[in-house]
């Protein structure tokens, strides 16, 4: 029997509109492309444009030209998320059969220490109120690669972080998750795994505060019977006051006239430090050429995140 063909390489950055791109969201892009390149891949770029109250008008626009800038280019259109409500209807009902409303408020699940107790499934609400649609983390038909525990009525998802190692996640460090907003507008978790399905995406490098979403992403991927793909979670910068570089902490947006001088930034967060003949050419193309080449996951320090002193440094 002759050997399995190993699928394309295929990576992808996925911000959100709600700002310009900053230091954070750089590190993010640098890294996916850079061990997309690295291994002869495509890098995608996918706009999570889902949550209309959160964005703001022209960020889209704005993170491409500040990609362009810093000679991050695409590969393939840019998909925009806004454009496939009817691929998430279409992943609801193929769910149908794990999924129930639910009322309950945030303040009641922020009384329970943030893990949902399935209190709607056992007592579902009123008709006529308006509810969020869950999804049950103890679906019977759970993939082969997740480990379902009658006695915990739960899935534990395994896979191997690119950075991090082994990892351990059991749903029921969430418990139920939501799928549909009570607001119409659907979840993060659904579009991003019917997006990776749909690209084709076989690698997923993004920061370290999305790996705890890993295992209920691994899940719906199964059960929606897609491929699942490699993740790798690179460490967080954080600011001055110690919490994460992001659009919500108003961390300061790149100035797009010093590219160079940011991806050498991002380089050596990554560990990943420059000949001085590279960094003499001042130039983003010789810096990615070089990056390409250079690129090795076992560099990429294993922190959760890295302080501005150590940024630095």
């Amino acid at each position: 029997m002759p050997p399995p063909v190993a699928q394309p390489y295929i990576g992808r950055f996925a911000p959100s509109p709600t700002g310009k791109l900053h230091f954070g969201s750089l590190l993010a892009a640098l890294a996916s492309y850079l061990d997309a390149k690295h291994h002869h891949g495509q890098w995608l770029v996918r706009m999570e444009d889902l949550d209309p109250p959160r964005e703001q008008p022209g960020a889209a626009a704005s993170i491409l030209k500040s990609l362009a800038a810093h000679h991050l280019f695409w590969d393939q259109p840019v998909l925009y998320q806004s454009r496939r409500l009817e691929a998430y209807r279409a992943a609801l009902n193929t769910l149908k059969p794990f999924l129930y409303h639910c009322d309950c408020t945030r303040q009641r699940i922020a009384a329970l220490g943030g893990r949902y107790d399935g209190h709607c499934r056992r007592h579902p609400p009123a008709g006529g109120k308006v509810t969020a649609i869950r999804i049950r983390a103890d679906a019977f038909n759970a993939p082969a690669e997740s480990l379902f525990n009658p006695g915990q009525t739960t899935v534990v998802e395994h896979f191997h972080d690119l950075f991090l190692g082994p990892q351990t996640m059991p749903l029921s460090a969430t418990g139920d998750f939501i799928v549909q907003r009570k607001d119409g507008l659907f979840a993060y978790q659904l579009a991003v795994v019917v997006d990776d399905h749909c690209q084709g995406i076989t690698h997923v490098v993004r920061g370290a505060d999305l790996l705890d979403s890993t295992g209920r992403q691994r899940y719906l991927l199964s059960l929606l019977h897609g491929n699942l793909p490699e993740y790798g979670h690179i460490p967080l910068a954080l600011g001055e006051d110690g919490h994460k570089l992001s659009k919500q902490t108003q961390a300061t947006p790149l100035n797009d006239q010093q590219a160079v001088s940011n991806l050498i930034a991002a380089l050596r967060f990554l560990q990943h430090e420059p000949p001085p003949d590279v960094i003499a050419t001042h130039n983003c193309s010789e810096l990615l050429r070089w990056a390409s080449h250079a690129w090795q996951r076992s560099r990429i320090p294993h922190n959760a995140a890295i302080a501005p002193t150590l940024i630095d440094a």
